[in-house]
């Protein structure tokens, strides 16, 4: 339940629209609401703003389904994260407003329409491998009500390509960037910019890259000022961020 529902309903009770007993009964899952398998958080959009997001990887497909279609009643916008095409599918049979990103592993359900700024968020990612990671985090940003705008294969092995859409990624209000290998392309960015970088070091590389390790080393060390790191893979984070900074 977010602010102003909650609001409406007070309002609603003071100018005796609904009784106090109907108040109750929209009140009685908070703070939570217990399924058995997973207990969901009712009260976070009203904490943060945003509601809550379900990580799929290792629930079953029913329990994603179960989880969804209980926030579903709750008119929020719903994303799923790490989702398999069979938890897609299964939710899809009770939900037919789901949609399934494929690169992005993600479900969304849109119930609202959210103010959406003016400003963008530029998302850009140092090789093609990285689109996955990439798009999780475009995915995330614009199910909260985000506009982005994606560039894809602008790393430092060419790095003229990134130099060609700079004075298009100057105008975001803050850029994600995504990165395996060494990891190196968020700290030029950083150099380059006076918007807040959200690096994303993924687990993209050969052997010595550590499944990401040595990309996030190298992103938390890194020299340019403004530049902050969420975890390897984490498209999830970085969007999120992305999007609390671009609405501030």
């Amino acid at each position: 339940m977010d602010p102003e529902k909650l609001r409406r309903l007070l309002e609603h009770v003071k100018d005796k629209e609904i009784s106090i007993d109907e108040a109750l009964d929209q009140l009685k899952d908070l703070p939570y609401k217990d399924l058995g398998h997973t207990k969901i958080d009712n009260h976070r959009e009203l904490r943060t703003g945003y509601p809550e997001v379900i990580f799929c990887e290792g629930k079953t497909a029913q329990q994603v389904c179960n989880i969804m279609s209980y926030m579903a009643q709750k008119n929020v916008n719903i994303l799923g994260t790490r989702a398999s095409r069979e938890q897609y599918e299964t939710v899809r049979a009770e939900i037919p407003s789901a949609l399934y990103h494929e690169a992005a592993r993600a479900i969304t359900v849109k119930n609202i329409d959210m103010p959406v700024p003016d400003t963008t968020i530029a998302i850009l990612t140092a090789g093609t491998s990285d689109i996955p990671v990439a798009e999780e985090a475009a995915v995330t940003a614009e199910i909260f009500g985000n506009k982005t705008d994606r560039y894809f294969d602008v790393g430092v092995a060419g790095i003229h390509r990134l130099y060609n859409n700079l004075e298009k990624i100057r105008k975001a209000k803050v850029v994600v960037v995504i990165a395996g290998m060494e990891g190196a392309l968020p700290s030029i960015v950083g150099g380059l910019v006076d918007k807040p970088v959200i690096a994303v070091p993924t687990s993209t590389g050969y052997g010595a890259n550590f499944n990401g390790l040595s990309a996030l080393l190298g992103m938390l060390t890194s020299c340019s000022a403004g530049v902050c790191v969420v975890n390897i893979d984490n498209g999830f984070g970085a969007g999120y961020m992305a999007s609390m900074i671009n609405k501030l």
